[in-house]
């Protein structure tokens, strides 16, 4: 009877939309100031699940909660049912491109003038907001709970790009672990292997994705190419979601690169920050969390048409 009574108030929750269903994606709408959500067949759930944000960009997920780079300095939480939790749980952030989660911790990339990477917990304790310094123009960190790999978008120029590698104390363990990137913009980490959008020239079906190992060697530096304008990539541990922030659009890529719809999602409004809620088709019993970051708090049209520093 037990076993039955929670089954009961988990599928209640589930229809009710207290949490996120399994297989969902997450995404900003920059120009917007809003997030929508989808399925991962594409369908719409609520393309408006949270609205009134101001230019956001970045986004990441961690338990049931969303956390939303909002107007370059702040980071808010909200429920995946879109109920706000506290919309300025992080302050006095500087030019923020990337908020990516692991565990209980948050880490947060600030771009210039300060360059740092820092550390906060869900609950939003400061753990150390300098953790990593002097990153040449810190566009993103993700972690895999050994490391720390962390984005420098150099001068913004192509081949300028890195990926850099840190233990989880801040100390540098590879200063050059990738290098040749053309403008990178987002980093996503599965297993062993860091996927990367790189923007490209900045122009229409020129960015692309290229993927590496943890260990710095080189899988496939154009995985995928013809990209219109990518900045966030998410996963549900199969396949790629990516943001095309010139053509308002999600494309679905397998881990392998095989284009599996160009346009899962349109319409969409400078589509930047992406993270997706568990698996498309989940083990019985099993509602895991597969959460990734996506960059920028500036929003799309202000900071990558710039190539902004």
């Amino acid at each position: 009877m037990k076993r039955w009574g929670l089954l009961t108030l988990l599928l209640g929750s589930l229809l009710s939309g207290s949490v996120a269903r399994a297989g969902t994606i997450f995404v900003v709408n920059s120009t917007a100031g809003t997030i929508g959500e989808y399925d991962t067949s594409g369908a719409t759930v609520n393309a408006s699940l949270i609205t009134g944000l101001n230019n956001p960009g970045s986004l990441t997920l961690s338990g049931s909660n969303l956390f939303v780079a909002n107007g370059g300095n702040t980071i808010g939480e909200y429920t995946t049912a879109g109920g706000t939790v506290n919309a300025a749980l992080i302050t006095g952030l500087n030019n923020v491109h990337q908020v990516s989660s692991f565990g209980s911790d948050i880490f947060v990339a600030n771009g210039n003038p300060t360059n740092t990477i820092g550390e906060y917990t869900t609950a939003g304790a400061t753990v150390n907001s300098a953790l990593i310094s002097g990153v040449d123009v810190a566009h993103g960190a993700a972690s895999n709970g050994s490391d720390i790999f962390v984005l420098n978008n150099g001068s913004g120029s192509l081949g300028s790009g890195s990926i850099s590698e840190y233990n989880t104390s801040g100390g540098l363990v590879n200063g050059a672990l990738i290098t040749g990137l053309s403008t990178p913009e987002e980093i996503v980490i599965i297993g062993s292997d860091i996927f990367v959008t790189n923007f490209g020239l900045g122009t229409a079906a020129t960015g692309t994705v290229g993927e590496y190992t943890t260990s710095g060697t080189t899988v496939n530096a154009s995985l995928i190419s013809g990209l219109d304008g990518p900045g966030g990539i998410a996963t549900d541990g199969t396949y790629l979601f990516i943001t095309n922030g010139f053509g308002g659009t999600i494309s679905e890529y397998t881990t392998s690169g095989v284009l599996v719809n160009a346009a899962l999602v349109s319409g969409l409004s400078a589509p930047d920050g992406i993270t997706v809620f568990g698996t498309a088709t989940p083990e019985p019993g099993c509602f895991g969390l597969l959460t990734v970051a996506a960059l920028g708090a500036f929003g799309f049209s202000r900071r990558k048409l710039a190539f902004r520093s």
